[in-house]
């Protein structure tokens, strides 16, 4: 069975657009493009290096498969010798217009065929970027673990990692690290349900009982 992977950078308040450069995804007058570059170091080096130093397919949404097949064909360095030859699963309205080597539509039912891949031997599905098709993911349970990148910084307004569609689950941290210039790098794997309880007295105060009643 393959597992899928989201592995993403993001900022302290959730934003994930356009990490690499002013003209990649400058969508909804988004100003910001770039925001990671200053902050790369050996230790975040070497973790994009773990990632990609074990087999995988790449699973992209439109816009983010535009922008490598813009890139990766014509670089030369191991994530090109990665990304190149590697499968590229992509959701796209726009199939016929598919160039860059070993890429397959996802069909009309997306979901479908994601479930039908993850039963499948072979490499684990990588996502890259591509924020519209981790919603749909995210909404439909479809993610088995989020690598992620924290960046100290706040941008306000962007496209975010997680929206309100994301199914309610609990994740465990497997590994996390920090880099000298303090981006949090962090694997979560899926931990079942949430858990809950409460903090609350057992005799609750007069006060705390108008307050509840307050608010329903």
């Amino acid at each position: 069975m393959r597992k899928i992977i989201a592995a993403t950078f993001v900022s302290l308040d959730g934003v994930m657009q356009a990490p690499g450069g002013p003209e990649e995804d400058p969508v909804g007058g988004f100003k910001f493009g770039g925001w990671t570059f200053h902050y790369f170091d050996e230790t975040a080096g070497a973790a994009m290096e773990d990632l990609f130093s074990k087999p995988f397919d790449l699973l992209l949404g439109r816009i983010t498969y535009d922008i490598f097949a813009a890139y990766w064909p014509y670089q030369k360095d191991s994530i090109a010798d990665a990304f190149n030859p590697a499968t590229k699963y992509v959701a796209t309205h726009r199939p016929d217009t598919l160039t860059w080597q070993n890429t397959q539509w996802l069909g009309p039912d997306i979901v479908a065929t994601l479930r039908r891949l993850k039963q499948e031997d072979g490499p684990d599905l990588l996502i890259q970027g591509s924020g519209e098709l981790i919603q749909t993911l995210l909404a439909n349970v479809l993610i088995d673990e989020i690598r992620l990148m924290i960046f100290p910084l706040l941008l306000g307004r962007g496209k975010r990692l997680f929206g309100d569609s994301a199914m309610p689950a609990a994740f465990s941290l497997v590994k996390s690290q920090a880099s000298s210039t303090g981006v949090i790098i962090a694997t979560y794997e899926r931990g079942g349900e949430i858990q809950v309880g409460s903090f609350a007295t057992e005799e609750p105060s007069d006060a705390e009982l108008e307050r509840r009643k307050n608010w329903k």
